[in-house]
């Protein structure tokens, strides 16, 4: 058995016996990566971002009515970060389970990732 067989034998292995969401996370990883993005793990307060992920959760937030915000959690496969449109109740197109590419600065909340009124792509599912 030569060496890439070997390696093809492990990859169908370790796909036979690994967690669903292991296997959903390192897809959504490979392909946030081909795309060109940046891996969410990677990316650091005050940095200019290109992510691709899947909205795990989407909810809106009224603190008051000046504060209104939609929220979502957009994960790539190494980590979430939060997506937050100010001042918006709804999103056309905005839902848990689409595939989105989101473009902004970072920052950091309550030890969390966020952008704030990122721009967005919806992207094609895969």
């Amino acid at each position: 058995m030569g060496s890439t067989d070997s390696g093809a034998f492990r990859r169908m292995l370790r796909k036979l016996t690994s967690d669903v969401d292991v296997l959903d996370a390192d897809d959504l990883s490979e392909t946030s990566e081909k795309s060109g993005a940046q891996r969410a793990s990677d990316c650091a307060c005050g940095q200019e971002v290109t992510m691709q992920g899947r909205l795990r959760s989407v909810e809106f937030c009224p603190e008051d009515d000046s504060a209104a915000q939609l929220q979502a959690e957009l994960y790539d496969g190494t980590e979430g970060v939060t997506l937050v449109w100010m001042g918006r109740r709804r999103i056309p197109g905005i839902e848990p389970g689409r595939t989105m590419r989101v473009r902004g600065r970072i920052s950091v909340k309550d030890g969390q990732k966020v952008l704030y009124n990122p721009y967005y792509e919806i992207c094609q599912a895969q």
